[in-house]
């Protein structure tokens, strides 16, 4: 068998592995892989982290297991509007890098991180101030809702590092080196996990804290992953072409620029987020605490299963700014394409036995003492793999529009279809009182939707002349 002719997306993969630090931007499955796969982890680092602290918890008891399915969506909104600025950084400093403007690419990367400092410091403010009337009008539960604050206090402060490091991983990712996202990446699970068995149960003369410990144990491994990937920079000789350690230089033309590309980025993670935190509030509140647990292993078992396909999105965004960037528009459409087989083999690769056989897949992290809820969730998971199998077809289009610098496009249509997602869940558990199959079915019109107007859009070729 000749794996080269015969299995070529095998092959390209395999190679790709051998051969990440001397390739050239191309629309093969190697360099799709190759510039994705490191992103995989790294693009979703906080929903590692949140799941994380669900694992932990899930083992202590249903209060704080119940609250953080609450809180944890609220601080990914919060992640999300650093991680939505960063993308549009991102999408500035692969056109830069694609052009070979690298001056304007080390201005770029100075006033990214400025911004982020700044919005870090507005949204610290407003954890600590301003969460406790926001929980108040979502949440209905009084034990939740000072489970939920116990959290964010302590969890607040990692918000400076988080922000920040989300800027050196857009310069990363930008000029396509993600090797060293996924080693830092690594590093922040593992401080997590060590941190969270210590400080949630009381190991090692540590008094045992619940879910104020896992706040302290998110936020210190950030400050962790944060310091490894600044020393890292500093010993990475190749990045001195970039200018990212001359004397900062703001531009606050790009910073408009950067603002305009990346605000309804921001927009559409805080709308698509905000849209799931109403999903949690309303089955708190409709359904009760024991559906709200159930949808908290779904989602936890979602947020694992999805992750190779935040690292494809990312991975196109690059991609296609790059080669717009390079003046290789009519590549765009066929490297969307096969970066979306890429994401569906991949992710269905890794769902269908956790579907299949989630009993034994499942009760090692989430038994506990018995698999009564692992049981409970069952009817779940047939709805579970075809909302993965859209969401990998919708989010990848989605990106690649994105990458094309249309990203105001694709806030209205996100946001056309978070209002009928809202109406939806609110007819399927307030008027008509049904069960959560057909809430989380919601899931999969939400990508549908998304994803046909978005191939209507990108079939019109108007994004041929979009100039950011």
């Amino acid at each position: 068998m000749n794996i080269k002719r015969d299995c070529p997306l095998i092959y390209d993969i395999i190679s790709s592995l051998c051969s990440l630090r001397h390739m050239s931007l191309s629309t093969s499955y190697r360099q799709i892989w190759a510039i994705s796969a490191p992103i995989m982890l790294a693009s979703a680092s906080q929903n590692i982290i949140v799941l994380c602290d669900n694992v932990f918890l899930y083992h202590t008891n249903n209060t704080d297991f119940g609250a953080i399915a609450l809180v944890g969506v609220f601080y990914l909104i919060v992640a999300s509007i650093g991680y939505g600025f960063s993308r549009g950084g991102q999408i500035l400093i692969a056109r830069r890098f694609g052009e070979k403007r690298f001056n304007a690419l080390g201005t770029t990367f100075h006033s990214l991180i400025l911004f982020q400092a700044l919005l870090a410091l507005i949204l610290f403010a407003f954890m600590r101030w301003g969460a406790e009337p926001f929980f108040d009008y979502f949440i209905s539960s009084d034990e939740y809702r000072d489970r939920a604050l116990i959290y964010l206090m302590p969890r607040s402060w990692g918000i400076f590092f988080s922000y920040i490091g989300l800027s050196m991983i857009a310069l990363y990712t930008g000029i396509a080196r993600t090797k060293f996202i996924v080693i830092d990446t690594i590093i922040m699970t593992l401080a997590n996990i060590v941190l969270n068995y210590i400080l949630i149960f009381g190991k090692f003369g540590f008094e045992p804290m619940g879910i104020e410990g896992a706040g302290w144990a998110s936020t210190i491994s950030e400050i962790i992953a944060f310091i490894v990937f600044l020393a890292y920079m500093v010993w990475d000789k190749k990045n001195r072409k970039l200018k990212v350690f001359t004397k900062p230089v703001f531009n606050f033309e790009i910073i408009k620029s950067m603002y305009f590309v990346s605000f309804p980025i921001v927009l559409q993670s805080a709308v698509g987020l905000g849209s799931w935190f109403i999903f949690f509030s309303f089955v708190e509140t409709y359904k009760g605490g024991k559906d709200l647990e159930v949808s908290n292993l779904i989602r936890n078992i979602y947020l694992i299963l999805s992750i190779p396909c935040w690292g494809f999105s990312a991975g196109i965004n690059t991609l296609v700014s790059n080669f717009i960037g390079e003046r290789k528009r009519q590549a765009v459409r066929p490297l969307i394409f096969k970066t979306m087989k890429m994401c569906l083999f991949t992710t269905v690769a890794i769902s269908l036995p956790v579907i299949i056989f989630p009993e034994t897949i499942l009760y090692p992290i989430f038994g506990k003492n018995d698999m009564s809820l692992i049981l409970d969730a069952s009817p779940v998971y047939p709805i579970l793999l075809g909302i993965l199998i859209i969401f990998c077809i919708g989010a990848i289009y989605m990106n690649g529009l994105m990458g094309t610098g249309e990203t105001r496009l694709v806030f209205r249509i996100q946001m056309g279809a978070t209002i009928i997602y809202v109406i939806y869940i609110y007819i399927v558990l307030a008027i008509l009182n049904l069960n959560l199959q057909w809430a989380w079915g919601t899931e999969i019109l939400y990508w549908l939707i998304i994803h046909l107007a978005v191939l209507y859009y990108l079939r019109q070729n108007t994004w041929r002349y979009k100039r950011i």
